[in-house]
């Protein structure tokens, strides 16, 4: 049965980029052993201000469209460390590639982690190439399709 991985790269040939840095991501599609570049999807509305008015110390002010709300209030301004609307970013990203098997990114954060584990997709945080994440995530999944033993020979037999 194919499947897809998404991986969040600036360049495709490297794992460079965490999550909430991802602009795109690039999806691949994984049938038996056969791995090739399906699309490229980019991920809308990302907005490089969201960052800039995250607030540098707890007390000042975030941007919430309710006056007062600070970044350490317990209204639920921001609650999720990112500000107003951060949650949202989280959701839309995971939206977007909500039909993939997993998500490959050098960091996923807290708050993805547990909108990927609700639509049961795993999370590999990795900084290598690619093509190693690919070649390495595939034999990971193969060998649990096909209900294989994921020690190595030799560990097997050091354990006997």
């Amino acid at each position: 049965m194919a499947y897809y991985i998404a991986v969040g790269s600036s360049n495709g040939e490297n794992v460079d980029l965490k999550f909430g840095e991802t602009d795109r991501f690039y999806i691949y599609r994984v049938e038996e052993k056969t791995i090739a570049l399906q699309e490229v999807r980019k991920v809308e509305n990302t907005s490089s201000s969201e960052a800039e008015t995250l607030p540098q110390e707890c007390g000042d002010p975030v941007p919430c469209g309710d006056a007062g709300k600070t970044s350490c209030s317990s209204s639920g301004c921001s609650g999720n460390g990112h500000g107003c609307g951060g949650g949202e970013a989280v959701i839309g990203k995971v939206a977007l590639i909500e039909d993939c098997r997993c998500v490959v990114c050098k960091k996923v954060g807290f708050q993805a982690q547990k909108q990927f584990e609700r639509k049961a997709i795993s999370v590999f945080d990795v900084d290598i190439s690619v093509k190693d994440a690919l070649d390495k995530i595939t034999s990971y999944y193969f060998k649990i399709d096909n209900r294989q033993s994921l020690r190595s020979p030799v560990e097997k037999e050091e354990e006997e």
